[in-house]
């Protein structure tokens, strides 16, 4: 019986040595997540100021444009979108 008791022991001590070690994995695991994510929510944050800068450039320089020549950017406009209804008119066909 007491040999018994001294497995139980080990079996026991066992799952506690194998259970701590998947938590402090786990816990490594888990920094190394939160890590990663920040470093990818900065590159994130410096693409989309970069996006935003380039946006408002091209939003700057249509408007000048088409104060220019309202007419031609008017026709302009006109032309694309009936191209783009025959193109998606033609689909239907």
């Amino acid at each position: 019986m007491a040999a018994q008791s001294k497995t139980a022991d080990a079996t026991t001590n066992g799952l506690s040595e194998e259970e701590r070690r998947i938590r402090d994995f786990a816990l490594r695991a888990e920094q190394s997540v939160r890590e990663r994510a920040g470093e990818l929510r900065e590159k994130a944050r410096a693409y989309y100021d970069d996006a935003s800068d380039h946006i408002e450039t091209a939003q700057r320089y249509v408007t000048e444009r088409v104060q220019e020549k309202p007419l031609a950017s008017t026709l302009t406009a006109v032309g694309i979108g009936v191209v783009i209804g025959l193109l998606l008119a033609g689909g239907r066909r």
